[in-house]
């Protein structure tokens, strides 16, 4: 019998976790994460980190598993997953992954652009330089030095434009020039699974959790992140909207809009990446059950 992989995807606060713990128990195997950001330690209320009864339920895999500051990134993903999806093929004929994060999936799947090492330097100072001067700054150098990537790419993400910046300085080449590789087979089955909602309904559920975020704490997870604030992973939804809060420029009511419209984009965001793919299978986050794919 050959093993598979099921995956379970779709925007961010669809019902990934509960569906997939769900699968899990019934196909009685565990769960590998495929989120970027929940595999940090340090971060939990801001990236919907799975509860602890929910954690306890199935074993999981890559959520507080590592440090902030360790170097994280699709490259070393892949090679993960794949070396611990091998390990519980031992014990199971079946995994479940789930996540947010389409590149990781992406690198899980079918491997990586093979982009150069680039020296960590230039990527310090773009960091340094967005930091002082924003997101127009970053659109207008990627626009002029990297005009391939600036009309087929995502042109509001600061992480994507410092990453094709950062090739660009490193290399000389659009980091398009390096997304053209063959996709790697897998020894193994993939089916993808694809959860979604009507989007009122979706965005009713991103209003709601970005309310439950704060009830929970997530002000003074963000204080005591302060000391991390360059990283990557805090330049993303949920965190960055609080320096203008903290610095006395917004108001609450004002900090918890942008969180809930920021989440709400990156959703669109999400279902724009995942719609391009063919091999998902679309059912409603709702009403699914293991039934209707087992």
């Amino acid at each position: 019998m050959s093993k598979t992989v099921y995956i379970v995807m779709g925007p961010t606060a669809v019902g990934k976790t509960s569906f997939a713990i769900t699968l899990a128990k019934t196909l009685g195997t565990e769960i590998i994460s495929a989120d970027a950001r929940q595999c940090y330690n340090e971060m939990n209320i801001g990236v919907a980190r799975p509860s602890t009864e929910e954690l306890n339920a199935v074993p999981h895999h890559f959520i507080a598993s590592h440090s902030i500051q360790e170097n994280i990134n699709a490259a070393y993903y892949e090679n993960w997953a794949l070396e611990k999806v091998q390990l519980l093929f031992q014990k199971y004929d079946t995994v479940v992954m789930v996540g947010g994060t389409g590149l990781y999936i992406k690198a899980f799947c079918e491997g990586l652009d093979m982009i150069p090492t680039i020296d960590s330097s230039i990527r310090e100072n773009i960091i340094e330089q967005y930091e002082k001067l924003g997101l127009r700054w970053l659109q207008k150098e990627v626009s002029v030095q990297d005009p391939l990537y600036w009309q087929t790419g995502e042109q509001k993400n600061p992480q994507r434009l410092m990453r094709a910046l950062e090739v660009k300085m490193g290399t000389g080449k659009s980091i398009r020039t390096f997304q053209n590789k063959k996709v790697i087979e897998r020894p193994f089955t993939i089916i993808k699974i694809g959860l979604e909602l009507p989007r009122e309904q979706l965005y009713q559920k991103i209003n709601a959790r970005v309310i439950k975020m704060l009830e929970q704490g997530l002000e003074n997870e963000v204080k005591n992140l302060q000391d991390y604030a360059p990283y990557n992973a805090l330049q993303t939804v949920g965190y960055s909207e609080w320096k203008e809060y903290f610095d006395k420029k917004i108001s609450i009511e004002k900090l918890i809009e942008n969180i809930q419209q920021n989440t709400r984009h990156y959703a669109k965001r999400q279902m724009t990446w995942l719609k391009k793919e063919a091999s998902i299978s679309w059912y409603n986050a709702a009403t699914i059950q293991p039934k209707d794919i087992l």
